[in-house]
């Protein structure tokens, strides 16, 4: 018995479960059938069923003569019930056409799905997680039948739960109608059960608070693990034998880091296989789920103008820039265990390179996007120290105020070396990006906070405007700039004549402000994640090869750094970084793109 199900936001969805043939009788001429032997299925024209997936609807279709339309639909594989379901759905424009269509009640054959945050009061629970979910159920994106408890080893009843998941929930700018009713509604769902993480008897007591709000429906389970790394196997283990469904799907959605180098993240890779399969695992990088970073290959796959430019012949160099304008701000302990390159470069911008630069890939099923994104990164020499700079914020005063250095945070041992900022320059040895500096720059109490692509391409060969310019040619430099946060935006720098009698050079910019364009609000990336890792979309989820490949090119120079003691070089709290960088970057011929105001 396998699983049909899929949630669509604010859509009429039909979910339940289906053995190997179904036939659906909606009243006279108006019938579906559904047969695993089959490829091929015949809706006759009167019937409005619509066969779709939220993110990627392919649908082949042959009309016939007697107007029925004959549609391949992909045949769905049975799977044992800790496995995932294929994400698909029968679904129409109405609930009323639903009835109609499908002639019996749906309701009974629906689905549960039960969220269970695990490590419910904790920083990331508290301030993304309830929020982002309650988000989606503002937005109609959960489930009709749906549960959240909130797992941790704090005492605490439901409605201190509530209470305490209250104070951090907020409605949508431009959607902010019914919202106190939404908000209770949203409340009344959630219940926290309070238990070890490793105890199997305490697991088992939550299977028992599942099943009584599943109430014998199909039930599908996700755990979302926000605990520290040392702590996910217990759970894992704990929640894969006493808690896990026994019909339909289990989920774990695991936080970074994972692991903090290439041996620990295999051995926790091999420990997690030990009880779930690679399916059920989702590592989530929220960065990931960023509107900039999930347009990059709409940008650049459905815009003729972009793909014949993205290689070597016309980019000169690649830079993705994170800066933060403030300290580790008690996070010092935890920090100091891992530093900015395993925290940031290793994921959030290893991951955006992978995107940027892989190749087409044949769909946009996530195995094909995944597959492309691990060519990518085995196609990459491993770092090198010589193209590492690193440094540590210190101490300084500014406009009357002193800002703390990094050693002055009590949960940070006095003789740190750990980095606070790092840059690299890295190369993908392949056909289309051979030579092309891809340069990553992450920093915390830095002066702006920011997260930007920049894109610069080589100089106009013969450029008939270059005394204009004068010597420095970097000034009529096209620079594509893909800002990911804040004020989300893509803007194209492009010289241009100043209106007037003379010849006088401007270097303007193609501007799409986000804010100005698009009056919706921007979901959070815990909220796109989320509902992806309900419905059972993996494209913006990291598997266990990309994360091996992604950990080789760091682990090396890594260890060099730590068996060594390289010390780092000192910057100033609310600076533009250690000069270092800025001669990495000189290194390979370029120049940071973030050292000029943008207009």
């Amino acid at each position: 018995m396998a699983t049909l199900y899929s949630t669509h936001c604010g859509s009429c969805s039909v979910g339940g479960s289906y053995s190997s043939s179904l036939s659906i009788n909606g009243g006279q001429n108006q019938w579906l059938a559904l047969s695993s032997s089959s490829p091929w299925r015949v809706v006759p024209s009167k019937a409005k069923v619509v066969l779709q997936s939220r993110r990627n609807s392919h649908l082949n279709a042959v009309l016939m003569q007697d107007g029925a339309v004959a549609a391949r639909v992909t045949p769905i594989e049975n799977e044992t019930p800790m496995k995932k379901p294929k994400a698909a759905s029968l679904s129409v424009p109405s609930s009323q056409e639903c009835k109609d269509a499908v002639g019996f009640n749906i309701n009974e054959n629906e689905p549960t799905v039960s969220i269970t945050v695990v490590g419910a009061s904790g920083d990331l629970a508290k301030k993304k997680i309830f929020p982002a979910l309650f988000a989606l159920y503002y937005e109609d994106c959960l489930p009709k039948h749906f549960t959240i408890y909130g797992y941790a080893r704090s005492k605490m009843t439901d409605m201190e739960l509530r209470n305490m998941v209250s104070r951090t929930l907020t409605c949508r700018i431009d959607k902010r109608e019914n919202c106190d009713e939404k908000m209770e509604q949203f409340l009344r769902r959630c219940l926290y059960h309070s238990g070890q993480y490793d105890s199997e008897e305490n697991f088992a007591q939550l299977d028992k608070k599942l099943k009584e709000h599943e109430a014998g429906r199909v039930s599908n389970r996700l755990f979302y693990l926000s605990i520290p790394p040392n702590i996910f196997i217990d759970a894992v283990r704990c929640a894969s034998s006493s808690a896990s469904s026994a019909h339909g799907w289990t989920r774990v959605i695991v936080e970074k880091p994972f692991g903090q180098d290439s041996e620990s993240s295999a051995a926790l890779t091999k420990a997690l296989k030990q009880y779930l399969e690679e399916d059920q695992i989702f590592r989530i990088d929220h960065y990931l789920g960023k509107e900039l970073v999930e347009n990059l290959s709409v940008l650049r796959f459905s815009n003729l103008i972009f793909e014949p430019l993205s290689s070597r012949q016309y980019i000169r160099n690649v830079q993705l820039i994170f800066s933060e304008d403030f300290g580790t701000e008690g996070r010092g302990g935890y920090f100091d265990n891992y530093g900015i390159i395993r925290d940031i470069m290793q994921n959030h911008l290893l991951q955006i390179l992978a995107l940027f630069a892989m190749e087409t890939p044949v769909s946009l099923d996530a195995e094909d996007i995944r597959n492309e994104k691990v060519k990518v990164l085995r196609s990459m020499r491993p770092l090198q120290l010589e193209d590492v700079a690193i440094g540590q914020y210190k101490s300084h005063t500014k406009g009357g105020v002193t800002y703390p250095g990094y050693t002055d945070d009590k949960t940070v041992p006095k003789d740190s070396l750990t980095p606070t900022f790092a840059a690299a320059a890295l190369f993908i040895d392949n056909a289309r990006w051979d030579g092309v500096p891809f340069l990553m720059k992450a920093g915390k109490a830095l002066h702006t906070n920011r997260a930007e692509i920049r894109v610069q391409f080589r100089h106009v060969p013969g450029n008939l405007y270059n005394r204009n310019f004068g010597t420095d040619l970097d000034r009529a430099t096209n620079e594509l700039v893909i800002r990911v946060q804040p004020d989300e935006a893509i803007y194209l720098k492009i010289n241009n004549k100043v209106p007037g009698l003379g010849m006088r050079l401007d270097r303007s910019n193609l501007n799409l402000l986000y804010a100005a364009r698009y009056s919706k609000e921007i979901p959070d990336a815990y909220e796109r994640l989320l509902l992806d890792a309900i419905e059972g979309e993996r494209r913006l989820f990291i598997r266990s090869d990309e994360l091996g490949a992604a950990w080789s090119l760091f682990t090396p120079v890594l260890k060099e750094l730590e068996e060594k003691k390289i010390v780092p070089e000192y910057y100033p709290y609310g600076s533009r970084g250690p000069v270092g960088a800025h001669y990495l970057a000189a290194r390979h011929n370029v120049r940071w793109g973030d050292l000029t105001v943008d207009q």
